[in-house]
């Protein structure tokens, strides 16, 4: 008898079935699971059911593991597989990673990336590497009709007063794993807890020094910001390695609106008249004049300030000017080093909170969470999650949606910290992300290299010590060449672009054109030919773009905020009082009395530490691995090893440099914006 069912198993072809199931609420299945297999000679396995008798099958982050007979003598090198599930049991939803299948006779392994909900009773045709230009699909029909349904679900809506577009529907497929959340509780339970025990044994505040007790290590560590906070050399390194570096730009010329003095720069300008300052290219200026007239907090004021800077002959990057606001009068005068000590500083502290509102509003909540979170839809709504550009883009756009849905109402809706927190409240913080949205391009302020060109700041040796810049060009030229190399491996004709009409979809609902009455799109601005790709090279651009802002802008604008903010006097949300309109002389009780209470000080301290946490893993190691194919691999590969390279050279940066720059270390640097 044995021997006969050792015959009657030869007789047939084997193979290993391995399947990963998702980790999202609702992932795992009660269901049967059904699987067919398809070989390049169109010959068919039998169906086969997944299962092994008594044990709990495709749990939520399982890996199952299925040794199973085809039915048939022999499967030549496999084409595609079929995925099925019936509705058996209480629990019948069923989100699939992946199934690696491995042929026992060849030991050839095939991998059929999934990343799908499976619909009961439909039939799944899967092919190797799910990664293919929609002309070249076979299943031209499957993949329509899912584009059909992914269409209905991910769709645009205007949300309060913001003019970016958002999810109209939060869909369940975008909710985080329930491990995620936990950590998120988990950290700002522990930290909030710390923050509320300093503020009822910390002593009552008596002076500016007083507000460094606050502090709790290691749950409540010391800022970087306590450091030398009022030095000016600091006050210009803030200003490009701080949490808000993307605003600091050349001075070709100064405005007519700021009132500065020839005489009163001149000793300030070792000796230079304003003139010789930028034609050396040593001058460089603020502008934030936008701010002009912000709706706030009812009662406050918003600065709209100017800052002039200067490069000194130690090469440090210092203040020189400041006005704060637009337009020169009596009550508004320019503010220099030279003023009062505690005038300068008042005038430097209402600057910062104007950049500090600046930062949140639009380097932070609008320019990286609202605008690749409309990106994000825009991608789900286009490409089908076969597609090349989808599958590059999938890992960047993880959880965008999610923490966007579960957080930005804190952070900037009614009754948020920006409300509590902020002197631009709510309303501000809108306005201000309109604003910057009304002249945002993603081919100058999104475009890392073309913003650099741009603000004047490209060239080291005019502006030394921009470490933001400096380790952000190691990671962008990993991120450029990693997209370029895919890309160009499915995209080698013009042909291929302008037959693939997903991809011109895509471009047409990012840049704006309606296609049908009613129909919301992202309405981008600097989209390659207004959204009609013609070259690998467009393509290039986009997908470059979209992924460093998705990883390395959010982490230099997100990873510094407790280093900042977690210390007001240097970095202030909110500010008590009227800003200085003179030179008068104030004291440090003067300065001390427009600062936070220490409630709100606390407050801060824990929004801080919980926003400059880092929850997943770092770039390049992907929480979901959404490219399998060959080319893909082998980009990714040299893509790890570039960023690897890139660590080393940062790594020997920051010996020698006078304040290591960690933001943009590539084990720090996040694939997605997910916190």
């Amino acid at each position: 008898m044995g021997v006969l069912l050792s015959s009657q198993k030869h007789r047939f072809h084997y193979f290993d079935v391995t399947v990963d199931t998702g980790d999202r609420k609702g992932s795992g299945t009660d269901s049967h699971i059904y699987i067919a297999l398809h070989d390049v000679d169109e010959n068919r396995s039998i169906d086969i059911e997944l299962n092994h008798t008594l044990q709990d099958n495709f749990q939520r982050g399982s890996t199952d593991h299925f040794r199973i007979s085809s039915g048939v003598k022999s499967l030549a090198d496999l084409k595609f597989i079929e995925i099925w599930r019936d509705t058996t049991g209480l629990f019948d939803d069923w989100c699939c990673e992946i199934i690696t299948v491995v042929d026992l006779r060849t030991k050839k392994k095939y991998i059929f990336p999934v990343h799908r909900w499976i619909l009961p009773h439909k039939i799944f045709h899967l092919q190797q590497y799910d990664m293919v230009l929609p002309q070249d699909d076979e299943k031209a029909a499957q993949r329509r009709d899912e584009l059909e349904i992914r269409k209905r679900l991910y769709q645009l809506a205007y949300v309060g007063d913001l003019q970016i577009p958002r999810i109209k529907d939060f869909p369940s497929d975008e909710a985080f794993s329930e491990d995620y959340k936990w950590d998120i509780r988990s950290i700002a339970l522990k930290v909030g807890i710390a923050a509320k025990i300093r503020e009822f044994t910390t002593e009552r505040f008596q002076s500016l020094d007083d507000v460094e007790d606050l502090y709790y290590p290691p749950i409540l560590p010391k800022p970087w910001a306590v450091n030398n906070w009022r030095c000016d050399k600091e006050f210009g390194y803030n200003r490009m390695n701080g949490c808000n570096p993307s605003h600091i730009r050349l001075c070709s010329q100064i405005p007519n609106s700021f009132a500065v003095s020839e005489d009163d720069l001149k000793p300030i300008l070792e000796g230079l008249t304003i003139e010789e300052t930028i034609d050396r290219k040593r001058l460089f200026i603020i502008n934030f004049e936008f701010l002009r007239d912000l709706p706030c907090q009812e009662g406050a004021k918003m600065c709209a300030p100017k800052a002039l800077f200067f490069v000194n002959n130690e090469k440090y990057l210092i203040p020189v000017a400041i006005q704060l606001f637009p337009d020169p009068a009596d009550d508004n005068p320019v503010f220099y080093p030279s003023d009062p000590e505690y005038t300068w500083l008042l005038a430097k502290m209402y600057f910062c909170n104007a950049d500090a509102s600046v930062h949140q509003a639009a380097s932070h909540f609008g320019m990286t969470h609202v605008v690749m979170e409309s990106a994000a839809i825009a991608t789900h709504h286009c490409l089908s999650p076969s597609h090349p550009i989808f599958r590059l883009l999938a890992p960047h756009f993880l959880n965008i949606i999610a923490i966007n849905n579960k957080g930005l109402d804190l952070l900037m809706g009614k009754g948020s910290i920006s409300d509590t927190l902020m002197v631009t409240g709510s309303v501000g913080v809108s306005e201000i992300i309109n604003r910057t949205w009304k002249e945002w391009r993603l081919d100058q302020q999104g475009s890392f290299l073309k913003d650099l060109e741009d603000r004047g700041v490209d060239d080291p040796d005019v502006l030394p010590n921009y470490h933001y810049r400096d380790d952000a060009l190691l990671i962008h030229n990993a991120i450029r060449e990693y997209a370029r190399t895919i890309i160009e491996c499915f995209y080698d004709s013009p042909a291929k672009i302008e037959g693939d009409h997903e991809l011109q979809e895509w471009g047409r609902f990012l840049s704006g054109t309606s296609s049908k009455m009613g129909e919301i799109t992202v309405k981008m601005k600097g989209v390659p030919n207004d959204g009609n790709f013609r070259s690998a090279e467009d393509v290039s651009e986009v997908v470059t773009g979209f992924i460093f802002i998705c990883s390395v802008t959010h982490a230099a604008v997100n990873f510094g905020i407790y280093d900042q903010y977690a210390f007001p006097p240097s970095y202030p949300g909110w500010l008590h009082g009227d800003p200085p309109t003179s030179k008068e002389p104030v004291s440090e009780q003067d300065v001390f009395s427009q600062l936070p209470t220490k409630q709100d000080i606390v407050h801060w301290m824990t929004v801080a530490k919980v926003l400059s946490e880092r929850g997943t893993k770092p770039l390049g190691d992907f929480e979901l691995q959404y490219i399998y194919h060959p080319v893909g691999l082998e980009a990714l590969n040299k893509f790890r090893k570039d960023l690897e390279r890139a660590g080393d050279i940062i790594d020997e940066r920051n010996r020698t440099r006078e304040t290591p720059y960690t933001y943009l270390h590539p084990k720090q640097v996040p694939n997605s914006i997910s916190i």
